[in-house]
């Protein structure tokens, strides 16, 4: 496999895996205490509407590596 293709799925899928921890987050209505400060599940919903917009996109983009979007050549004129 190309390196570029496997670090772009890689990516893709430490970002999945990460929103996926965000999703048993919000639905085990856990809290998290950072610094004496609780931090609201509606983080949780922004950080994994944003991993998984990354997530689909840089799987999009290694679908897309190597490929050449050159238009079809003309046709010859008879």
């Amino acid at each position: 496999m190309n390196s570029p293709i496997l670090a772009l799925r890689t990516a893709s899928a430490i970002f999945g895996l990460i929103g996926l921890g965000h999703v048993i987050r919000i639905l085990a209505a856990t809290t998290v205490n950072i610094g004496g400060y609780a931090i609201g599940r509606r983080w949780s919903v922004l950080a994994v509407v944003v991993l998984a917009a990354l997530c689909v996109w840089l799987w999009r983009v290694s679908s897309g590596v190597g490929k050449k979007n050159e238009p079809p050549a003309p046709t010859p004129a008879a």
